[in-house]
């Protein structure tokens, strides 16, 4: 759908519409276009909305917004990171709106933090336009590489990480080989000997068949899968997932969960993996 079909004014509002699968239509009312250009890959756009602040909308569909961003991006950062005992080193595959990287840095423990992103102009408008999801200046440990993520991780050499976090958009264009079997086995290899991944990994109502190919892919892999959940009002169904594989850690271990978040806590980092039944189910390990 183009974007002069999703951002319509209709009497004296301004609504933008994000359409879902061709099934699902979301609308917001939006106070003002902030920025809008195109970059080389993709129409970025900043729309600041009544309920959910600043949206950062790539392609016309949304990707974080400064209303519920922290959701998604506490969730992705700090269980992986409260489940490995010492992290030092960070890989993060996408995140251009820089929340994870924000929340990567709470951390002191971890001495470096790459970030893989395809399109540096989302880097760029996101760290100017969304200082709440961005934090607006990154950690001088943030090493930004403007590259695509699967050649990232195929040809790098040089360096493995403690954890990965894959904070890719949904499977669609330059985003689907992230979610292919041969990507996860580089990302594998980048991997320490004791090293854990993390991906989102859709909605388990409405991206069943992704959300179960994810855990058979990582299966194949890891000794170790565990997905986990929280809800994210502005994604499709606000129902999300996420998939660790680990070569060696199971039980988080937050102890005295002290860092400075909206979302995340002790009790949040222990529960989050209760999984439904029809999730379990979905997965094959119904009890």
């Amino acid at each position: 759908m183009k974007t002069e079909e999703c951002l319509q004014r209709i009497g004296d509002d301004l609504w933008f519409t994000e359409i879902d699968r061709n099934n699902l239509k979301i609308d917001y009312r939006i106070k003002e276009v902030v920025y809008r250009e195109n970059s080389p890959l993709q129409e970025i756009i900043v729309l600041d909305s009544y309920d959910f602040g600043r949206m950062l909308v790539l392609d016309d569909a949304v990707q974080t917004t400064s209303g519920d961003g922290y959701i998604y991006n506490e969730m992705i950062s700090h269980v992986p990171l409260n489940i490995h005992p010492s992290p030092k080193n960070v890989l993060i595959i996408g995140g251009g709106d820089c929340g994870v990287a924000r929340e990567v840095s709470k951390y002191s423990n971890v001495e470096r933090i790459d970030m893989v992103e395809i399109d540096e102009m989302v880097v760029r408008t996101s760290l100017k336009y969304l200082p709440e999801v961005s934090g607006g200046k990154p950690d001088p440990r943030v090493n930004f590489i403007f590259q695509d993520g699967t050649c990232y991780v195929k040809e790098n050499r040089d360096y493995l990480y403690d954890v990965i976090i894959i904070d890719s958009s949904d499977p669609v264009g330059p985003a689907v080989k992230l979610f292919e079997l041969d990507f996860y086995k580089d990302v594998y290899d980048n991997l320490c000997k004791d090293g854990l991944m993390v991906c989102q990994s859709e909605s388990p109502i409405f991206y069943t068949e992704i959300f179960t190919k994810i855990y058979k892919n990582l299966s194949s892999l890891f000794p170790i899968v565990k997905p986990y959940m929280a809800t994210v009002p502005t994604y499709p169904g606000g129902f999300w997932t996420f998939t660790i594989g680990s070569k060696k850690y199971s039980d988080v271990n937050p102890g005295k969960f002290d860092k400075e978040t909206k979302y995340v806590n002790r009790e949040i980092i222990e529960s989050c993996f209760a999984l439904p039944n029809f999730v379990k189910e979905e997965l094959g390990i119904i009890n």
